[in-house]
């Protein structure tokens, strides 16, 4: 996996770096992490290490911190955190899951799953969480030196630490308990103490870690005594400060507050620009990585090329119908007529397609496409239909209006077509309707005139196009759909910039985009095609549209 690296840090092992972060000469920090997720963002936040907290594992899961949460969950759980991140993590494994024996296999598969280190407690197991309650009994001391020595037996690599956690202070045993206890520890081999409190003003820690005066190193986690300066932990000499569990209270507050929210008020108004995106969580995922790594190792499924579909108009000649449901989303048999359309481009692999909807735009709302909203539909046209869309033409892409229907091998050979920019053009145009004035068409005068069997190696270029072509020069008509390829792409959006700047966008049509590309000198291809296609204009093409499938 290709996990986010730390600079400082990325060269080293998991091991190593956990031992360097314990011995080194400043105070180093750990933040709790409960997950895959919380533990990638705590190495975003420039953390070096992560403190994998019981208590907040076990509430992530739902369960009490007493070891409801057996040791092979919480080890799935380290899993996944360890493969998402490339910082080392210190273990809360509470007393370390029974007696030496468990602590033996616990710590040797923590090896195997690269983490840092364990930190264990000296209580009896089942455990509870410090605080709760007053005077916890604590493990025999010398049980507990045993457990320490065979955890450090077990560990596969010599930098793993085990740090040894001194209940005595938070359980009311004392301050020289706490120091006989950890003193017995540092001699079993432990690579650190852990000494807790529940006091809020610190003086306890502070008290430890003098009479201590750094014998081995020191990790404290400052809970409750948050109020406490940094600084008095560095001057004091503590080796490493936790910051136990506010990841998990962080989230938990957050969740209530959205859940509520949303409860009272029955629709996503009041969360949504309060709450991370779905693209933030794509990206901490690292589906980019997905991605790249689908390129290099499957066989090809989707196509680069992209799809624009113009969608934004109502469809006013379809009176009734159309009154509360756009002319897109209008039923061609059982399905949208916009659904057919994307159906098309999807056997053609391509799959990056975006509708620019504009009338009844709510009612626009087929899965997996990417929507923009012209909101002036009602008062521009094609072309300002798709400066909406100005950011996805790049590449190759395919612009096609909302209310076509076309056979799938149109587009195949569409995209296939050679040439910067290709348009599809209806041949056999007059047989398709009997009345030529029963509609608007895009009717074309192109370099040569359709025949059958056209095996011509000059290609057909396009010369005029628009709706008053002189009868005896009209080849074609343009059925709305074309390709955009290589600068194309680039001078199409120059133009719709140009004309946005002259105030001209809002009545210009594609007709005019490709009058105006041509008129830079650009070559415009024709893809000649005889029939198969139809546009859905009138209720009469309603009904033939369902003869059509």
């Amino acid at each position: 996996m290709n996990n986010i690296k730390n600079s400082e840090t990325s060269n080293l092992g998991k091991f190593r770096q956990m031992r360097d972060l314990l011995t080194s000469n400043d105070v180093e920090f750990l933040m709790e992490a409960h997950d895959g997720m919380s533990a990638r963002i705590a190495e975003e936040a420039g953390f070096k290490g992560i403190w994998a907290s019981g208590l907040a594992m076990s509430a992530a899961l739902g369960v009490r911190d007493s070891n409801e949460a057996s040791w092979t969950q919480i080890l799935e759980i380290l899993e996944f955190m360890s493969d998402a991140t490339s910082i080392p993590i210190l273990v809360d494994g509470d007393t370390g899951y029974g007696n030496f024996n468990n602590l033996r296999r616990a710590v040797n598969k923590l090896c195997q799953r690269n983490i840092g280190g364990i930190c264990i407690e000296d209580k009896l197991f089942p455990k509870t969480n410090s605080f709760i309650g007053e005077g916890q009994p604590l493990a025999d001391i010398d049980e507990f030196c045993g457990k320490i020595k065979a955890g450090k037996d077990s560990q596969t690599n010599a930098d793993f630490c085990i740090i040894a956690r001194v209940e005595a202070l938070i359980s009311g045993w004392g301050m020289d308990e706490a120091l006989k206890r950890a003193e017995a520890y540092h001699e079993a081999g432990a690579d650190g103490i852990l000494i807790h409190s529940k006091h809020q003003d610190g003086e306890e820690i502070l008290a430890f870690l003098d009479e201590w005066a750094q014998r081995c190193p020191v990790v404290i986690v400052p809970t409750t005594y948050y109020t406490t300066p940094t600084e008095d932990f560095r001057t004091h000499g503590a080796s490493v400060v936790i910051w136990a569990n506010h990841n998990i209270r962080a989230s938990i507050n957050a969740m209530r507050e959205t859940s509520a929210r949303i409860m009272r008020d029955e629709n996503l108004l009041g969360v949504e620009d309060n709450i991370t995106s779905v693209k933030d969580i794509f990206a901490l995922a690292q589906n980019d990585e997905l991605a790249e790594a689908e390129k290099r190792y499957l066989p090809s499924t989707q196509s680069d090329t992209r799809a624009i579909i113009l969608a934004a108009s109502r469809g006013a000649a379809l009176g009734g119908m159309t009154e509360d449901l756009p002319k897109c989303m209008l039923d061609i048999r059982g399905q949208p007529l916009l659904h057919r359309l994307v159906s098309t481009f999807n056997q053609e692999k391509i799959r990056k397609i975006t509708v620019v909807r504009g009338y009844k735009k709510d009612k626009v709302n087929l899965p997996s496409i990417d929507f923009l909203d012209n909101d002036r539909f009602a008062d521009t046209g094609e072309a300002a239909t798709l400066a909406v869309a100005a950011e996805h033409l790049e590449g190759d892409c395919i612009v096609a209006y909302g209310d076509i229907l076309f056979r799938h091998y149109i587009l195949e050979m569409l995209s296939e077509a050679d040439g910067d920019i290709t348009i599809v053009v209806d041949a056999r145009w007059r047989e398709r309707d009997p009345d030529p004035t029963s509609r608007t068409r895009d009717l074309v005068q192109c370099s040569h005139d359709f025949q059958p069997g056209y095996l011509q190696d000059e290609p057909v270029k396009l010369q005029s196009i628009g709706a008053d072509l002189d009868a005896d020069k009209i080849n074609g008509e343009w059925i709305g759909l074309a390709k955009f390829s290589g600068g194309a792409t680039a001078k199409i959006k120059d133009i719709l910039s140009d004309l946005s700047a002259s105030e001209k966008l809002d009545g210009a049509s594609m007709i005019d985009l490709l009058q105006a590309i041509m008129a830079l000198g650009e070559e415009v291809r024709v893809l000649y095609i005889n029939g198969h296609w139809m546009d859905v204009d009138n209720a009469s093409d309603l009904e033939d549209a369902q003869k059509f499938l």
